[in-house]
């Protein structure tokens, strides 16, 4: 007997009822909220900077990895979190996360923000970086989630169905908004790119198995196939895939954008950028920016958008009144000042990844005296707005981000939990250059903060205020207070450094 025989013969002596008379409808109950949610800390933007309950937010950063990944046991044990990495039957760090883990694991390990963008690929067979379609469905563990649900309908280039531009894939979402609400109450951000500009760049494999290609799904996005190789092994798609010309390509973009936004809402700990590796034009961060405006006035959410571009894209939508006041963070990514001054700033929309553009120009190196410097001048160009500051080199200059006025600086843990609090009430002292051995943050009367490049005595008016001030000395690799002394207003004091070996900021 077969399955749907079996159901209709037994159907007939247990039938179902299905009669709804007098039953209440689940749109009509009362959704009691979640007062525990109701009661977590929010971030928010306080004098520039970005805070959570009032707190400067600071210290490391994280993010997922594009593609690689392996359940041999060696692997697996060197794994970091990833939010949307599936492995069938199989949960834990390396495999499928259990979400509350992820949170632990960044709460153990001093992290404060995660930066996540979905995968390069789906499955490990495209490891090889191969172009060719496959030949089956025999796919490799780990999974790496696609935002976009399956069709069911046809064979995409990986075997498998074709994806769905106009819906999306409810796991992908839902981990991600779970991450989102319990990385809230534990005072952790979510980094929220919405696109992986390295799907449509470099290697042709990048493209070969991308839901936006047009074999690879049943939208008709119009993206030319066979695809154009260049010297059959690169892809450059940049161009055409940021062209919101075209009416069917665009109306998948402005849903993609409002979902990505939509799905995290309720939370404030979500920053939106517009792509990892974006070094797109100046047209379609424009269309990004409206996007997400429009729907801030449509849902009357607030949500924290970040600009984060080559510095022709950025300065030029900050330059234009009505998109700067859509922009809430500032995010210094993809240029730099170079240790002789001068800058590293590729242009945006010329169809080119961040490291293909750093192999055509002279990309110098970074020094703390010059991200200081870049973080300053944005501060206090626009001075409402948070700025980051984000290169690859970034996690070394945390000192220097946050005496520039940046917010989310890579900083140890510091033992005094009176230095968090201060923060936000300080400002950028005004003639301090990027060249002096002494930087300065203060509120004149209350706290100030003083970051010194090499050992010296300083000396601090005080003269207008009464009372007495404590000073710590905070040892700058381990945030430890390795020092304290005291100093009386009402006059000019001398702090001094004698007795300290290590580099401190006090």
């Amino acid at each position: 007997m077969s399955l749907p025989e079996w159901i209709v013969k037994v159907s007939q002596f247990n039938p179902i009822d299905s009669n709804s008379k007098g039953i209440k409808s689940a749109n009509d109950l009362k959704i009691v909220e979640d007062h525990i949610a109701k009661a977590n800390p929010k971030v928010g933007i306080e004098n520039g900077w970005l805070t959570l309950d009032g707190k400067l937010i600071a210290g490391k950063q994280s993010n997922v990895m594009w593609w690689r990944g392996s359940l041999l046991e060696d692997d697996i044990k060197k794994a970091t979190p990833h939010l949307t990495r599936f492995v069938p039957g199989r949960n834990g760090k390396g495999l499928t996360d259990a979400i509350e883990e992820v949170v632990d694991y960044m709460t153990a390990n001093s992290m404060i923000a995660l930066e996540h963008n979905y995968g390069l690929w789906y499955d490990r067979r495209m490891d090889d970086h191969e172009r060719v379609r496959r030949i089956d469905s025999d796919v490799w563990p780990p999974f790496y989630e696609q935002p976009f649900a399956r069709s069911g309908k046809d064979l995409a280039w990986d075997h498998l169905s074709k994806y769905d531009l106009s819906k999306y894939n409810s796991w992908y979402w839902d981990r991600l908004a779970r991450f989102a609400t319990l990385a809230e109450a534990n005072g952790q951000l979510l980094i929220h790119q919405q696109y992986f500009q390295h799907n449509i760049l470099e290697a042709g494999a990048h493209w070969a198995s991308s839901p936006w290609r047009s074999a690879n799904n049943i939208n008709q996005t119009g993206f030319p196939e066979p695809p154009p190789y260049a010297g059959d092994k690169r892809i450059f798609m940049a161009e055409q895939f940021y062209d919101i010309t075209n009416p069917t390509r665009k109306k998948i973009h402005q849903n993609y954008i409002r979902k990505s936004l939509e799905n995290f809402q309720n939370n404030s700990n979500v920053i939106q950028l517009t792509s990892a590796e974006y070094t797109g034009p100046l047209h379609f961060m424009q269309f990004w920016l409206d996007e997400a405006q429009q729907w801030k006035e449509q849902t009357h959410s607030k949500g924290l958008i970040g600009l984060s571009a080559t510095k022709d894209v950025q300065d030029a939508i900050l330059a234009d009144g009505n998109r700067n006041k859509t922009v809430d963070l500032i995010d210094i990514r993809y240029w730099y000042y170079k240790d002789d001054g001068t800058l590293y700033a590729p242009q945006g929309g010329l169809n080119l990844a961040p490291r293909q553009h750093a192999r055509k120009l002279k990309t110098g190196r970074e020094t703390e005296e010059q991200v200081y410097r870049a973080v300053r001048e944005y501060r206090e160009k626009y001075p409402s707005k948070v700025v980051l500051y984000s290169t690859d080199a970034s996690s070394r200059f945390g000192w220097s981000v946050l005496f520039g006025g940046g917010s989310l600086p890579s900083l140890p843990k510091v033992s005094l939990p009176e230095f968090y609090t201060a923060l936000p009430s300080m400002q950028i002292v005004n003639g301090n250059a990027y060249s002096d051995n002494v930087w300065k943050l203060e509120n004149k009367g209350k706290s100030y903060l003083m970051y010194l490049k090499k050992l010296q005595d300083i000396s601090i008016n005080l003269s207008a205020y009464k009372g007495t001030f404590d000073v710590y000395f905070i040892n700058q690799d381990s945030g430890s207070v390795v020092k304290k002394q005291t100093v009386a207003g009402g006059n000019s004091s001398t702090i001094s450094t004698t007795g300290i070996k290590e580099k401190v900021v006090f």
